[in-house]
Parts: C-alpha cells; sequence; structure tokens
C-alpha cells in the first residue's frame, strides 16, 4: 500500500469578501484507510474543509492534494470523493433502491449491473429487503443507511460525513457509532468525520483534528488529544477539565494553589508561567488530612456511574471531581492525584513546540 497521504492540504485559506476569514493558513496529511474526525465549535472551519475535499468550494489560497495531484481545479463530480450530508438529501419521492440506484443511473451504468450493486451496497448496510421501501417509512438510523449505500455504491476513495448523527436521539446516535466505524473498518475506505461531539469524536476516530478559529489546534489519537491537550481550548474542548494557572519551577516540578507538587513533565524553562489540567475523573476524594487540596463541596449530583462533585478551594478555583464516592454538599474534603495525572501547558504553546519538547525529552517513546 502507498505510503503517500490520500488527502494534503498546504496553507490552504478559505475567505469569503475582504473581512470574513474561515479558514487560516490549514495545512495536514490524512493516510489512506483511517477515521478521521474534524471537531469544533460552529464556525470554526470543519465544514468549510469538507466542502473543499468535496470540491463545492475552492481555496482562496493554498493547495489540495488528493493522491499526490492538485485537485484546486477539479470539479466535484470528477473527484473520488462522496458525501453523506446531515440531513442524508434522500429524494422523498423515491424509494430505497431508486435513492441508492441514483449515482448510477446518472452515469447511464447497465440495468443488471444497477440491481447488482445496489443489493450489495445494501447488503453491506444491512439494508438488504428493503429495496422497494418508501424513505417516509424508514426511521432515521434507516435512513442514514441508505444514504451511506448510496455514498459507497460508486467505490470512492473517500466518504465525507457532515454530522450525519446529530438528528438521531441519543440511543440511536450511540448505536450508528458503533456501525459507522465498523462500516469504516469493512470497507477499509478513508472516511473524514465532522461533529461538534467530543464524546462521538474520542469514541469513533482513529485521528482527530480539534479546530477553532479557522485553524487546527491540535491533532492527534484520541488518547493523545484527551490526555495531552497542548493549549486551554483543547483542554477545556475536550472533555471536562479543571484548569488553574500555575508556574514550572523546573523539570517534573510545579506550582500550584501555593504548593508545590511533582508531575511528569519537562521541557519548560525555569519559572515559566503555564496552564495546570487535572481532569474530574483523575482526582480521589480523601480525608481532609490525606489530601494534596483541601476543597469545600458545593453540589453533588449522581450521574449513575459516578457522582459529579463540584467544590471549591479557599482561593475560590473550582474544582470539578467525578467519583464513585458520595460527598455531601458543604462538607470540606481533600483531594489526591498522582504525578502522572498533572498535565501541564505551555501557555499558547504551538503544536510543533509541543511535539518538540515531547521528542526531546524522548516523552514520546513512554507513551
Amino acid at each position: 500500500m502507498s505510503t503517500q497521504p490520500i488527502i494534503r492540504f498546504e496553507n490552504v485559506s478559505k475567505r469569503f469578501g475582504e473581512d470574513t476569514t474561515v479558514l487560516d493558513g490549514v495545512s495536514f496529511e490524512m493516510e489512506r484507510g483511517k477515521f478521521y474526525t474534524l471537531l469544533g465549535p460552529s464556525g470554526c472551519g470543519k465544514t468549510t474543509i469538507l466542502r473543499l475535499i468535496a470540491g463545492f468550494s475552492e481555496p482562496s489560497e493554498g493547495t489540495i492534494y488528493f493522491n499526490g495531484k492538485s485537485v484546486n481545479q477539479t470539479p466535484a463530480n470528477e473527484r473520488q470523493v462522496n458525501t453523506v450530508f446531515q440531513d442524508y438529501a434522500l429524494f422523498p419521492h423515491l424509494n430505497v433502491y431508486e435513492n441508492v440506484a441514483f449515482g448510477l443511473r446518472i452515469k447511464k451504468v447497465k440495468k443488471p449491473e444497477v440491481d447488482r450493486r445496489v443489493k450489495e451496497a445494501l447488503k453491506f448496510v444491512n439494508l438488504d429487503g428493503y429495496e422497494n421501501r418508501e424513505i417516509t417509512e424508514m426511521s432515521g438510523g434507516q435512513r442514514q443507511r441508505v444514504a451511506i449505500a448510496r455514498a459507497i455504491i460508486n467505490d470512492p476513495e473517500v466518504i465525507l460525513l457532515d454530522e450525519p448523527l446529530s438528528a438521531l436521539d441519543l440511543k440511536l446516535r450511540s448505536a450508528m457509532q458503533y456501525e459507522l466505524r465498523e462500516l469504516q473498518q469493512r470497507l477499509g475506505k478513508t472516511f473524514i468525520f465532522v461533529t461538534h461531539d467530543q464524546e462521538e469524536a474520542l469514541a469513533m476516530s482513529d485521528e482527530i483534528f480539534v479546530m477553532n478559529s479557522g485553524q487546527i489546534q491540535q491533532s492527534g489519537t484520541p488518547i493523545d488529544i484527551y490526555d495531552e491537550p497542548i493549549n486551554r481550548f483543547v483542554a477545556d474542548f475536550i472533555g471536562e477539565s479543571n484548569i488553574v494557572s500555575g508556574v514550572m519551577i523546573e523539570d517534573y516540578l510545579v506550582e500550584f494553589n501555593g504548593k508545590r507538587f511533582e508531575c511528569a513533565d519537562a521541557g519548560l524553562q525555569p519559572n515559566e508561567k503555564v496552564d495546570i489540567v487535572l481532569r474530574p475523573e483523575d482526582i480521589e476524594i480523601t480525608p481532609v488530612n490525606s489530601g494534596k487540596l483541601t476543597v469545600t463541596v458545593d453540589t453533588s449530583l449522581f450521574r449513575g456511574v459516578h457522582y459529579e462533585i463540584s467544590t471549591y478551594d479557599q482561593d475560590g478555583n473550582e474544582w470539578l471531581v467525578h467519583s464513585t464516592k458520595k460527598a455531601e454538599v458543604g462538607m470540606q474534603i481533600g483531594l489526591d492525584f498522582i504525578p502522572e495525572n498533572i498535565h501541564v501547558m505551555r501557555l499558547n504553546e504551538s503544536e510543533e513546540d509541543y511535539d518538540a519538547r515531547l521528542e526531546a525529552y524522548g516523552a514520546a517513546d513512554e507513551d
């Protein structure tokens, strides 16, 4: 298999008019056969990237490569890409068979071949036997499968998915996450998925691109993104986080809340100001005299598998804790954590700076 990236963006920008920049000098590569997720808040540029890959829009600056060749001027119908839209864009007046066959009929494929490929695509998405069903009679999950069957029937190299789960209820949405991931692995195609749902991205992806304000803030595996965010935005956007200001005293020693703690980070300047991240699930509740911090319980909500406990310390910092232990509102408790769970972030650190620091100190190999 070729090691050449299937998609590469090189300093790509997209502007509307003189004052609106939706993508600002974005560069990245995507490998063949992986599940990628573009994750970020509304207006961050993730759907714009999808439209640029599909050929529905052209970059204002920069170059988009597909299999090593520029596709800036390649029309959408000549790209080996198909899109599953947020509303699925199915034809309500056509039945399941005709919706899936639509692209083949446009290409004037002969009827026996259309029959074979439609049945094959429907069987692949577990809809064999539904050929004559009307779209209006299908559930949300079934409609999504029809849209996917229509997307894969022409054997594209890349399948784009623009928030296709957003209209589904929570239970069906969770089920479809597993189905989509399993489908991608069976097909062996490159999937590029757009969402603003962090849990969805973490559950489904080989690699996540976290976006904000037209730029990629960080890219990496779900574990990398969650465990080692490079800045406050990523830490705050990916899951719930406790973020406080601190000072990196020296390698493996950080100060916050007026105390010094051992940590696993190195490579910053002595006494450099930093942000500290502690995930709620990485904090243990202890008796006051056993904890590294002493806090007061503000609220405690039962979430089924854990209690979500909001606390505050004497300096007014809020600390969120996920624990199987119950804590009553108003009581003082101790909080404990191990050095490996203290994540130190350089202020305004770029992804390149962060990668260089990991390499210099061998942290990437240790992970």
